[in-house]
């Protein structure tokens, strides 16, 4: 059975779910075929594999990288997390938009959302691990964010007083970041 794809108010982010099979000594459910990929449209080829625990209220985003610019499909294995994806393509009818989820390891659903995006997810569970496919490799030199609770993004964070790393409190505005001439990198 095919993983089911639910479209996103955002062209060309979309929601997927695998198909599970379940029975008395658990389950089984394939998250990345390349032939179903393909078929959907979505990149076939993943070089980076991430994973990270964090705790109940730890927000991590919103990240991206220009410079080897990635795609990322992000899951939940343990808990459950708030996945977001904001769209900060240039000349994009939804530039500065966003969607959410909120994502588990019960319900299996998967974002993906192309180069373009910042991407972050809030955890709601008393600890969560989230495992995210990279189309491209991390490159600490052009990476970069956009500050969660920028006031232009109107994002309905489950939290008020997240729990950041130094480098999230400090990220720059939609604003900031689409002043840079490294913006350019992301075109509609």
């Amino acid at each position: 059975m095919p993983v089911k794809v639910d479209k996103t108010p955002i062209r060309d982010a979309v929601v997927l779910t695998p198909a599970v099979f379940e029975d008395a000594r658990g389950f089984f459910t394939e998250v990345y075929r390349a032939d179903q990929f393909k078929e959907l449209g979505l990149p076939e080829t993943f070089r980076q594999w991430n994973h990270s625990r964090s705790v109940r209220n730890v927000l991590r985003g919103l990240h991206f990288q220009w410079d080897q610019p990635m795609a990322k499909l992000m899951r939940v294995t343990l808990g459950e997390a708030f996945l977001v994806a904001v769209d900060i393509r240039k000349g994009s009818p939804t530039l500065g938009k966003h969607f959410s989820i909120i994502a588990s390891a019960e319900n299996k659903k998967m974002v993906f959302a192309p180069a373009g995006f910042a991407r972050g997810f809030c955890v709601l569970s008393d600890y969560a691990e989230i495992q995210y496919l990279c189309t491209g490799v991390y490159n600490s030199k052009t990476e970069s964010g956009i500050r969660w609770n920028d006031p232009a993004l109107a994002i309905p964070w489950p939290v008020t007083k997240p729990i950041l790393s130094a480098k999230d409190e400090k990220a720059q505005t939609l604003a900031e970041w689409l002043a840079r001439p490294e913006s350019s990198s992301f075109k509609y």
